[in-house]
């Protein structure tokens, strides 16, 4: 049985480590050494932003947990799209991430029913991600949600810049 709730900043070693696996499964065969270091030390660790956002109350987030283990998570937040005329009146989905272990299980689903519901409460007309071009998986999860794609966002990894696909859903 899967339990969600809104994590506490006692939670962020643990949703920290979950996030840095998924991210190695999914974006490691894309990635040099060197940039994932490089990214890891911007984004995760005790002083990274993964944990400083938890203490954000600008950003809105529920995890998954299996158990005592958290095995999913969004985070919902302001945009940090730099487009003024496409983020006005939005939301961003900026992580919806599962473990591999519990892929199929209606977790990624809820979390985005969550999402959708939360952005609505809070009056956002539009919710905005951004998705790698190379995530064919997420990138059908977001379209069959409703989700389509208005642009491109160069996403920095380290030195490499990725493709991300700017997708949006009106609601």
């Amino acid at each position: 049985m899967i339990d969600y709730r809104t994590p506490t900043l006692a939670d962020g070693t643990e949703i920290d480590a979950m996030a840095r696996k998924v991210w190695l499964e999914t974006f490691e065969p894309f990635t040099s050494p060197q940039n994932i270091a490089a990214y890891f030390a911007e984004a995760y660790g005790p002083n990274g932003k993964l944990i400083r956002d938890l203490s954000n109350p600008d950003v809105s987030w529920r995890v998954a947990c299996a158990g005592d283990e958290i095995v999913g998570y969004a985070k919902l937040t302001p945009p940090f799209l730099p487009d003024p005329a496409m983020t006005a009146g939005a939301l961003q989905l900026s992580q919806l991430y599962i473990a591999g272990t519990h892929h199929g299980a209606g977790i990624a689903q809820a979390l985005m029913a969550w999402t959708i519901d939360t952005a609505r409460a809070r009056g956002a007309k539009a919710l905005l991600l951004t998705v790698y071009e190379a995530n064919p998986r997420a990138i059908r999860f977001y379209e069959k949600h409703g989700f389509a794609h208005i642009g491109d966002y160069a996403f920095p990894v380290g030195d490499q810049v990725d493709r991300d696909l700017i997708m949006r859903l009106a609601l």
